[in-house]
């Protein structure tokens, strides 16, 4: 037999489900939550894993990246040459932040 998860476990559990609980009721979740584990635990004991090699992800894809190409490009003063508003080279726009 497994180790049953704690009454402190199942609070936490709780707490990050946003699911508040009176003590009888965490008691009975406890329980619940320990019997659905051992359950799944189970299940997974028996999948035959022997021929199995451990693996991270399946696909076998990795770092699938492209080349950088450079393309032409607006320069800074035909990007802000029909801005309403600009300052230093910059889009300038109403604060949206307040100052802390």
């Amino acid at each position: 037999m497994r180790k049953k998860i704690s009454l402190e476990d199942a609070r936490y559990v709780a707490k990050l489900a946003n699911i508040p609980l009176t003590e009888s009721q965490l008691e009975k979740f406890t329980s619940q939550v320990s019997e659905v584990i051992e359950f799944n635990m189970s299940l997974l004991e028996k999948v035959n894993t022997e021929k199995i090699e451990p693996t991270a992800h399946v696909t076998g894809v990795s770092n699938k990246l492209r080349k950088d190409e450079t393309e032409q490009r607006l320069s800074s003063d035909e990007a802000l040459q029909n801005a309403k508003s600009k300052h230093n080279g910059f889009f300038k726009v109403k604060a949206i932040l307040e100052p802390s």
